[in-house]
């Protein structure tokens, strides 16, 4: 449809840009067109003016308002869809990062209320384990 309208617009173009004469012939009928006449004169085409009226306008200035916001609206959706996105991928990079402390293996522990180191089975630590590679499937892409 774009490639008809730009074909005809090419085609058209120079018939906007010609000249147009004006003659009267020996019958006294005047004559318009594009190739001149003896005793033709040139005729200064001028474009009508469409002036709008205050409804239109507004109309117009309604549309371009709710378009506006709308383009608004979804800029502000997409920062925020990018927000989170960011976030979670760095939950992801924590959690995996989580799971490889735990699979190399040695002793870890937790402090109590006194302040005194209670060490992790390997139970607890495999199920620790097991918690974070469900979490990484189940949050993670």
């Amino acid at each position: 449809m774009r490639i008809a309208v730009l074909i005809v617009s090419i085609l058209l173009a120079p018939l906007a840009a010609a000249d147009i004469y004006r003659w009267v012939d020996s019958a006294g009928n005047v004559h318009f067109g594009a190739k001149p006449q003896p005793g033709a004169e040139p005729v200064e085409v001028r474009p009508q003016v469409i002036d709008r009226d205050d409804a239109t306008r507004e109309r117009q200035a309604r549309t371009e308002r709710f378009f506006e916001a709308r383009r608004e609206e979804q800029e502000a959706a997409n920062v925020a869809a990018s927000a989170r996105q960011a976030q979670r991928e760095r939950e992801c990079q924590q959690l995996q990062n989580r799971l490889s402390r735990l699979s190399h293996g040695g002793r870890y522990f937790s402090a109590d209320a006194k302040g005194e180191r209670v060490y992790y089975s390997d139970e607890e630590i495999g199920a620790a384990r097991r918690q974070l590679a469900s979490r990484i499937s189940q949050n993670c892409s």
